[in-house]
């Protein structure tokens, strides 16, 4: 297995493994959950692995945890199917941590691609520890003392606008009510703080007026994204994006329209932030 950085401060390529091997991922395992931890996001080629094996895989960073608004693959529930087609675009396409409206978001997502457009379709990640850690000193210290609400339907605002959209996704609705997380958390395993704020599912900040929290949260979105602080990948066939939801926020690009993409997904579940 060889490492190779990706960008500056976030993402690195793994090399030379075959995640289908089980012995070689049992000896590598220690090492890629390290890299995650100080990457951010890992990519990996060329791993033709079966959902199942996929399933398997996912399942050795922890518990998983599945989604309201996705079907799944037969015969490996725990992989959930992202797909975009012409008739079926996609319609996530804001900045945002992985479900982040939960009151314990997951703390890993698993990325498989499965059928790539030949143009567009890539996905860019952002590093919220980095975004922190340039921040002064003053700011960082006054960022620390808040809360943010994070909402299911904010994010999910344009497919409840679809007819029938209210009345599909109430049972989401009803299971996860607005919650409040940290704005700034600090990672279980690494300590390393991270902003945690996303545009697609926080509503505003605890305690502040509507223009304070609304002037905060929008310059901390663009900070965020700082061209520094992210790392682009384009997709192949067989690619696998691993990411740290603790230390990231990532966003799909869509300008490949007619083109078909399909993923498989599986979130690990993870801990509610802690500041």
């Amino acid at each position: 297995m060889r490492l190779k950085k990706a960008a500056g401060a976030i993402g690195a390529y793994i090399e030379d493994i075959d995640l289908a091997d089980t012995a070689e991922l049992e000896d590598a395992f220690a090492d890629i959950h390290s890299a995650l931890l100080d990457h951010g996001v890992l990519f990996l080629r060329n791993q033709q692995v079966e959902p199942r094996v996929f399933q398997t895989l996912a399942r050795r960073f922890g518990q998983v945890e599945g989604h309201p608004a996705y079907p799944v693959v037969a015969g490996a529930d725990d992989v959930q199917i992202l797909e975009s087609t012409e008739a079926a675009p996609s319609k996530i396409e804001a900045w945002h941590t992985d479900m982040t409206f939960r009151p314990a978001p997951p703390a890993i997502t698993l990325l498989h691609g499965q059928i790539i457009p030949e143009y567009g379709g890539d996905t860019l990640w952002a590093s919220t520890s980095a975004a922190f850690a340039a921040l002064s000193a003053p700011m960082q210290e006054f960022l620390v003392e808040l809360e943010a609400v994070h909402d299911f339907r904010h994010g999910f605002q344009e497919s409840l606008a679809e007819p029938g959209g209210q009345e599909r996704l109430q049972p989401a609705i009803d299971a996860n009510p607005p919650v409040t997380h940290p704005l700034v958390i600090t990672h279980p395993d690494s300590g390393r703080r991270a902003l945690y704020v996303n545009s697609l599912f926080t509503t505003h900040i605890v305690g502040l007026s509507a223009d304070e929290s609304r002037g905060i949260l929008e310059f901390l979105y663009q900070h965020t994204v700082t061209d520094e602080f992210t790392v682009r990948l384009h997709w192949q066939e067989g690619t696998i994006a691993i990411w740290d939801n603790r230390l990231t926020q990532h966003k799909p690009i869509n300008d490949f329209f007619p083109q078909h993409r399909k993923m498989h997904r599986v979130t690990i579940a993870g801990d509610r932030p802690a500041g």
